[in-house]
């Protein structure tokens, strides 16, 4: 009989921000009375947290495998990200104006190179597969002599996926002389996993690994050129202004020191965690895809979409139930945007769930949640009608069927599609009109789940529409 209660909290979001270690928590009380003064003041109380800031730094850098003095702390990840981004493409504008990053990356280097474009500059995305993953040789011929700087996370922090990293580097260092700065933004693998070489920029944040919220890391490799786009500042050699945090800068050392040593066998019994769910989602529930690199992933996160379901709902279900768990799209009700990297990998857009499993998850959590979860879809779907059988009768069609979906939001387009696609028969050709941008890449994804035919798009006004787009589905079976 399982041990967890039915009214337990269950925390499955690590891979937004992992509950705080112990190792973290004593450090940081501990700090609190030790290191709390200006660390680059002369009296006492300044040397002590001078003492304990730089060997934290050196921490740091050890599990990094950088050099002291070649790491920063910042305020976040985020933070770390857009300084190392803006910093090394300001370090490097006689080289030229042009940036590229995959077109999975956090939305802080999207954010920061839509920024960067508007101020004139260049940027090449570069596609991934279906499994999320960017293919080396792509990566490379992407960069170009007036590339700046190319950026590629160490996995992807909505499903898991982890990117070639080194065979990267290694293909970017052999364009010529002087090699272009890769930034590697390692913030859902630092700690976990080991830090992929060949960075010239590295990032990472410290509340993904169990550290406390507010420290960021961003590591600058000796020879990597670096002008930081804020007014200078002496604190952490110039890259970023203010006064540190130093008690919450020393739980994060201690905390990544604690994972690293505990990462082989907490990775070995996630793992086996993930793959349990990876296995039974697919089983338990009908219609769902699970994304991501099966093999090449991390091994505490696992993503899957169930069709004809609004993700918002069904987290809001799962909520209720006692489960945290968060959502690589934001295809809902209140934002109506597809997740970038769902879309990118050419996966499915609507219903996404992902589940992070923190340090200490138990077998009875993730059974639990497999218990609750094929009732709670049934549920969200429920007044949909999806069961309902084929209209009696249905024959051949003389032309396509139209299914207006004008003014329709995702998922119901594709909810639609699936309700009325049995009144053509096998070769008939159904036409959805719709005009809510996620239908561009949730109907192609339908079919290839289901096995139909999709045909591409067409002028709206074709069938008799004012706006929109017509996507055309070919019934298969």
């Amino acid at each position: 009989m399982s041990d967890v209660s039915p009214n337990e909290n269950v925390y499955f979001d690590a891979a937004t921000a992992s509950p705080l270690h112990p190792v973290a928590r004593q450090a940081l009380t501990a700090a609190l009375d030790e290191g709390w003064a200006d660390p680059a003041r002369l009296y006492r109380s300044g040397r002590q947290a001078r003492m304990l800031l730089d060997a934290a730094r050196e921490t740091v850098a050890e599990v990094l495998g950088a050099r002291p003095d070649e790491v920063s702390f910042t305020a976040s990840g985020t933070q770390a990200v857009q300084l190392g981004m803006l910093g090394a493409l300001r370090g490097r504008r006689r080289t030229g104006r042009h940036l590229v990053h995959s077109a999975v990356e956090h939305s802080s280097v999207l954010h920061t190179a839509e920024r960067f474009e508007a101020d004139g500059g260049e940027v090449t995305a570069v596609p991934v597969d279906r499994l999320g993953r960017v293919s080396p040789t792509d990566f490379a011929a992407a960069v170009r002599p007036d590339t700046a700087l190319a950026v590629l996370q160490s996995a992807n922090h909505e499903v898991g996926t982890v990117q070639p990293v080194a065979e990267t580097a290694e293909l970017l260092g052999a364009l010529g002389e002087e090699r272009c700065p890769l930034l590697v933004d390692a913030a859902q693998s630092a700690g976990r996993t080991a830090v992929p070489g060949g960075w010239s920029l590295l990032t990472a944040s410290a509340h993904k690994w169990g550290g406390p919220s507010g420290v960021g890391v961003l590591a600058v490799r000796k020879g990597t050129r670096f002008n930081s786009a804020l007014p200078a500042d002496e604190r952490e050699a110039g890259r970023v202004p203010g006064f540190v945090n130093v008690p919450a800068i020393v739980a994060a050392a201690a905390s990544l020191r604690a994972v690293q040593a505990e990462a082989a066998a907490e990775n070995a019994r996630l793992h086996a965690l993930v793959e349990r769910i990876r296995a039974a989602v697919p089983r338990l529930v009908p219609e769902v895809e699970v994304v991501g690199d099966p093999v090449g992933r991390l091994p505490h996160i696992v993503t899957f979409s169930c069709l004809y379901v609004d993700g918002e709902v069904l987290l809001g279900e799962l909520d209720r139930a006692g489960f945290a768990v968060s959502s690589g799209s934001s295809c809902t009700s209140s934002t109506l945007t597809p997740s970038h990297v769902l879309a990118a990998m050419g996966a499915l857009t609507e219903g996404n769930v992902r589940l992070s499993l923190p340090t200490g998850t138990t077998a009875e959590q993730v059974e639990r949640f497999l218990t609750v979860l094929p009732e709670l879809v049934s549920r969200v779907r429920e007044p949909l009608g999806l069961d309902l059988p084929a209209p009696a009768g249905a024959g051949p069609a003389t032309a396509p069927l139209v299914v207006d979906q004008l003014g329709r939001r995702c998922p119901l387009p594709v909810i639609e599609l699936a309700k009325r696609i049995g009144e053509v028969p096998v070769g008939g050709l159904v036409v959805v009109l719709a005009d809510d941008e996620a239908a561009r890449l949730d109907i192609p994804a339908w079919c290839e789940m289901r096995g139909q035919a999709y045909e591409g798009e067409a002028p709206a006004d074709a069938y008799g529409a004012d706006r929109g787009f017509a996507y055309l589905v070919r019934r298969v079976g």
